[in-house]
């Protein structure tokens, strides 16, 4: 996760904290998690593709981490479709850490 700054990580972990012991309800850490947490930009499929290249992995290859089909990977880097939810989210943290920050 990347959080907009030190102070925003500390707010976060302790309300997350609060959440597992249950004082904290799933919409009140949802408005926590918008409110802590950079939003994952979206990307293109040129992007989508530098992403992978990088990580030297075949389409099929880079589905599989994503848990995604091969042509799901395909159409994104086509600009058929374009990625939202989790998968933009692992493709944004492939793309600032690698693809170890999955496995």
């Amino acid at each position: 996760m990347k959080y907009k700054s030190e102070v925003f990580a500390a707010i976060h972990d302790t309300a997350q904290g609060l959440h597992q012991a249950g004082v904290i309800s799933d919409t009140e850490m949802k408005r926590f998690d918008k409110s802590c947490l950079t939003k994952a930009e979206p990307l293109t499929g040129e992007q989508i593709r530098a992403i992978r290249e990088h990580e030297d992995l075949t389409q099929a290859a880079f589905a599989i981490h994503l848990n995604v089909g091969k042509n799901q990977v395909s159409d994104w880097e086509r600009g058929i479709k374009k990625p939202s939810g989790a998968a933009l989210k692992l493709l944004t943290l492939v793309k600032n850490k690698g693809i170890e920050a999955i496995m």
